[in-house]
């Protein structure tokens, strides 16, 4: 720091600055305790409710960065503030994004500690001179300007191809390079590292930063600032030292400019040396403040998790109550300002959105795609296993290649031009962090594929080239799909958390003159012992949020109707999952893994997987049944054949869909169609040998048609369900006389009854005889009649436990009694 600057900043300013940092460091605390104890509530509720993540990822997510991994290191030109002009330095980026200077590569390599070190949060790259003294002046507000060229540069570079690194707070850096790649290479990785450090702490999930984020949102609410945005860059040191020196600038600007003499150029750099010192005087009193606040929230919520589970009906039902109150309240305001001031433009600001965002999504599943290609084609040349290796380690590191992802990141840029009159229409003015987070989004989807890649393709290096290089190919097919639905997922999520940010403090700043001073009413709605978990001012927020909620999510709907820019709708599900390799077998979308297998039965009477009554023919058509092993002197391809005469004829299946004359009676015995199947199984194949089966005459085809109809109907009938459910048999005929449609070699049923044992014969005449009352005789039918009658007079359906290797064990038992006489 210069000497200027250090004797402007004397004891009596700096204990200004530290009593206005102790002012503000009280004046967020109550904040930051009740949405601390909020999120703590909201934290325990999760774990007890185990609440998980809906949004489904095809693509692995790659581990973080080994710690202390290299993302840059190379010999800089740099200007140095120590010594007041430009010197050789060895400049070092790690993956904690920190820019690290040294005196040499030897002096690093040693281990010394850096020269500077300088965390670039909210800072901004240039390589035009022209644009950074433009930003320059703007932050330079100078009193006593004069004629005086105001575009020179504090320090002129001595070569061709410079780079300035703005921020607001901090020291400028300058750096020059000979060459125009080396260049284009450090201003991208420095773009890289603020990007990820302005957004990466908004990524937490833990309920301590979804407190202080809140905390910053009222805060800055209370003082008429709606849209926390443009402060909330960097962790929450840096965060709470901006919100300081926001109320610091004014005073400082106002106290000390006027007293700067000499040179544009030195009171310049004197201003910009003396923000640093201040900068740094917060940061240091901000971090031991909030240290302090935290362990007082921390000693305040020790007990309260088991009161928190204890109680989490009440306090669930409370909040809900009082967010029905207060949903009331807002419903015709918030309407209003909506349908004036969001509603009519929200699809215009989406469509402005879309296309840069898939644009650059876009962009990076083509490069993903020609770098793939480029692997394939290097391997197929040279069948190289070693090289292949590092081919894709080198594809591992693509995400991290500022200059190849550079082409991607640009195209999301183009949002800047679209949305400028965001401003005016909207309360919402910074769009360069909205770039910057559909950068970062776009870098963790490649990191992703190219990790998915990799891990899908590992299991094919050691075999033969041709089969490894047909494994490239499907494996690079089958990521670029994952990639499709993980796009389209991301978009949306990004797509909806933008339109919030734009619309919601416009929401929010016309509604607080008349809704937030009626908050402290419904105070009481709120249990005394449940005060400090629930937050009126907070259930308030969700409301308003949950309201616009509605209005983004149908303009995002109707996008993904209209197919804009590849947005799959929701609950589409694609043929690919990701899975450990290509050879893993794969179970379809809600089916259970450890559920047995089910069969055809050689007698059908259940096709498993059969449709409902709303699926039509088209879609039974497409079952596949798996025939189960053949009875003796029975035909194999019964089923598959039963379903597909009954896929013909339209039916599906269901008893209300079947003619009247099909549908089975309502209420008959279930021990008395069981007793029927025992008889009809083991007494036919007692007297049928295999010549009488060979026996048939084509006369009796009508018969083989009308038991492929009772096939059909029994083969498509729904899933039973465990236990004595299932159709009934229906009436059956008086013995019919031998002919046409019959068979001629099938005992009566009282025959078949006078075969069993005497009680069982007894009770089965009576059921026989019970049920033939009111039937007419085959004599007093006609032709049709007898024909239907004969068709249907061996149509049993009995109770069939849904267990597959039941059934099979009866149809053993009755082959095996086939031998003598019927056993029960």
């Amino acid at each position: 720091m210069g000497g200027t600057a250090s004797s402007q900043l004397d004891e009596t300013r700096s204990a200004y600055i530290r009593g206005k940092t102790e002012a503000v460091l009280k004046n967020f605390g109550p904040y930051y305790s009740r949405q601390y104890a909020v999120a703590f509530c909201s934290h325990v509720h999760c774990q007890v409710e185990q609440h998980r993540d809906t949004v489904t990822q095809l693509l692995k997510t790659k581990p973080a960065l080994e710690p202390g991994t290299v993302l840059y290191e190379a010999e800089v030109m740099q200007f140095a503030e120590d010594l007041k002009k430009w010197k050789e330095r060895y400049i070092v980026i790690k993956d904690d994004f920190a820019m690290e200077s040294y005196e040499s590569r030897e002096a690093y390599q040693k281990g010394a500690v850096p020269k500077s070190r300088v965390l670039p949060v909210d800072g901004k790259v240039f390589t035009s001179e022209a644009e950074y003294s433009l930003l320059a002046d703007r932050h330079f507000p100078d009193p006593t300007a004069s004629s005086e060229d105001s575009s020179q540069l504090l320090a002129a570079p001595p070569r061709e191809f410079p780079v300035f690194l703005w921020q607001p707070f901090l020291r400028h850096g300058y750096f020059c390079f000979a060459e125009a790649t080396a260049q284009r290479r450090f201003s991208a990785t420095l773009r890289d590292c603020i990007r990820r450090l302005n957004h990466d702490y908004r990524k937490q999930t833990a309920f301590e930063a979804r407190a202080f984020l809140a905390a910053v949102q009222f805060f800055r609410q209370e003082k008429g600032h709606y849209g926390a945005q443009e402060v909330i860059t960097g962790d929450e040191v840096q965060v709470l030292s901006s919100l300081v020196m926001e109320e610091l600038l004014p005073a400082l600007q106002a106290d000390l400019l006027p007293t700067m003499k000499g040179k544009r150029n030195d009171k310049k750099r004197a201003w910009f040396g003396l923000l640093e010192e201040a900068f740094l005087l917060v940061q240091r009193q901000v971090a031991e403040g909030l240290r302090a606040l935290k362990e007082e929230c921390q000693a305040l919520t020790e007990g309260l998790d088991g009161k928190i589970r204890a109680d989490m009906d009440q306090i669930i039902n409370s909040k809900n109550f009082l967010a029905g109150k207060l949903e009331a309240m807002l419903a015709q305001p918030a309407e209003e300002i909506c349908a004036r001031s969001v509603r009519p433009f929200l699809a215009s600001v989406l469509d402005e959105l879309l296309g840069p965002v898939s644009s650059g999504f876009r962009e990076v599943r083509s490069l993903f795609e020609k770098e793939v290609d480029e692997l394939g084609q290097s391997f197929q040349t040279s069948a190289n296993s070693s090289q292949l290796q590092e081919h894709l380690d080198h594809l591992l590191h693509l995400p991290l290649d500022p200059v190849k992802m550079e082409l991607c990141y640009s195209e999301a840029s183009l949002l800047q031009e679209g949305l400028q009159d965001l401003s005016s229409r909207f309360c919402f003015s910074h769009v360069d962090l909205l770039v910057q987070r559909t950068q970062n989004h776009m870098q963790e989807l490649m990191e992703n594929a190219v990790f998915t890649f990799t891990q899908l393709l590992a299991p094919h290096l050691q075999g033969e080239p041709a089969r490894t290089s047909a494994a490239i190919e499907k494996v690079k097919l089958r990521v670029l799909k994952q990639y499709d639905h993980d796009s389209s997922s991301v978009r949306k999520k990004l797509l909806q958390e933008a339109l919030l940010q734009i619309a919601l403090p416009t929401v929010q700043k016309a509604l607080a003159p008349t809704c937030r001073p009626e908050l402290h009413k419904y105070e009481q709605l709120i249990f005394a012992d449940h005060s400090c978990m629930i937050q009126v001012e907070s259930v308030y927020e969700e409301v308003l949020q949950q309201f616009l909620l509605g209005e983004v999510l149908r303009v995002i709907g109707e996008a993904a109707v209209l197919k804009k820019h590849n947005l799959f709708e929701q609950g589409v599900a694609l043929p690919s999952e990701s899975v450990s390799s290509l050879t893993d077998l794969k179970t379809p979308v809600g089916s259970n893994q450890a559920s047995p297998v089910r069969r055809a039965s050689a007698t059908p009477q259940e096709v498993p997987g059969s449709e409902g009554p709303d699926q039509g023919a088209g879609s039974q058509a497409k079952e596949e049944v798996q025939p189960g092993p053949p009875a003796p002197g029975g035909d194999r391809q019964e089923a598959p054949a039963a379903a597909e005469a009954g896929a013909g004829s339209g039916s599906t299946g269901h008893p209300q869909d079947l003619e009247p004359s099909l549908r089975p009676p309502e209420s008959t015995s279930g021990s008395l169609q069981e007793l029927r199947k025992l008889l009809v199984e083991s007494v036919q194949m007692a007297d049928r040998d295999p010549e009488e089966e060979a026996s048939y005459s084509p006369g009796n085809q009508e018969e083989e048609n009308a038991t492929e109809h009772t096939a059909h109907h029994q083969a498509t009938a729904p899933d039973l369900l465990p236990g004595p459910q299932c159709w009934e048999t229906p009436e059956a005929p008086p013995e019919p006389q031998p002919g046409p449609g019959v068979l001629t070699h099938s005992p009566p049923e009282q025959e078949l009854i006078a075969r069993a044992s005497p009680q069982d014969a007894h009770e089965g005449t009576e059921a026989l005889g019970a049920e033939s009352q009111g039937t007419p005789a085959v004599g007093s039918m006609g032709p049709e009649e007898a024909k239907a009658a004969g068709a249907h007079a061996c149509q049993w359906v009995v109770d069939v436990d849904p267990t597959p290797t039941d059934d099979a064990g009866e149809r053993e038992g009755g082959q095996e009694s086939s031998a003598g006489q019927p056993s029960h």
